[in-house]
């Protein structure tokens, strides 16, 4: 336990920074979120689908805009994140926005002594699995959030990029294991990947890594039954150097013969 505090308190550390960087930057695009624009991708409003009218509960929210977007979508919307600043933002961008939402501080484990619901729609996507240290636990907090007949789903980047350096401005290279270890991969960070040119002071994160097998029969064992899972070829964001963005506004693997997984999706049920 006090090593997982240890995780989670610098890792908190970072993500507050992390917010304040994110909502300012080019990447997030919140200008155009404010003007109008949906920060949801193709990916996630085609699957999930028509949202208008059901209670959506969007874990590790960042700092509010899928939230947000989703909120314009017609749900009634609840966001949850462990950052201070990121809470605090999202409330602020609601009120600029002119959009009825709720956002509430807490670690994904805390939330059920804090939060005493039940949602039609539990929502989670893109970089939020390895800052989680118990796929297990995680699941059974999904399930217990959810109504009979709910919906969970998740869009996320494929687990074989973990062990891919995606800072090599030519190509890919291994550089970690793709099963996990028994404890988490330690980095130092100096900035967020958001936004280069500005710095925080140097600092450590913890991530852990997950395959697609525990992530699975994490949501199996939860009680979930699995009505899809989908891979895709292609990213929302520029996480590769080299990737080449597309017409439909996605990133590619720019080779004739070779397609990666990059991201997938999985929708379940509670029966």
């Amino acid at each position: 336990m006090k090593d997982l505090d240890k995780y989670y308190n610098a890792n908190k550390t970072m993500w507050d920074q992390f917010a304040k960087i994110n909502a300012e930057s080019k990447t997030y695009k919140t200008d155009e979120f404010l003007k109008g624009e949906t920060s949801l991708n193709s990916i996630e409003l085609e699957e999930l689908g028509d949202v208008s009218g059901k209670s959506l509960l969007h874990l590790q929210s960042h700092f509010g805009l899928d939230a947000l977007s989703w909120a314009r979508e017609g749900a009634q919307v609840t966001g949850v994140d462990f950052s201070t600043e990121g809470i605090a933002i999202s409330r602020n961008l609601a009120k600029k926005a002119k959009i009825d939402a709720r956002f509430i501080q807490s670690n994904i484990f805390d939330l059920p002594d804090v939060l005493d619901e039940k949602f039609d729609i539990v929502y989670t996507s893109y970089g939020v699995l390895v800052w989680l240290h118990d796929l297990k636990r995680w699941a059974e907090i999904v399930a217990h959030f959810l109504k009979p007949g709910g919906t969970f789903y998740i869009a996320e980047f494929h687990p074989f990029l973990w062990t891919l350096d995606n800072e090599d401005p030519n190509d890919f290279k291994f550089i970690r294991s793709y099963f996990p270890l028994d404890k988490p991969y330690q980095f130092e960070v100096d900035g967020s990947y958001a936004d280069a040119a500005k710095k925080i002071k140097p600092q450590l994160d913890y991530e852990w890594a997950h395959g697609l097998s525990s992530i699975i029969t994490s949501i199996v064992d939860a009680g979930l039954r699995i009505k899809f899972f989908h891979e895709f070829n292609k990213m929302p964001f520029q996480l590769f150097p080299f990737l080449i963005k597309r017409d439909d506004g996605y990133w590619y693997y720019d080779h004739p013969e070779i397609q990666l997984p990059f991201v997938f999706s999985i929708m379940a049920t509670k029966e």
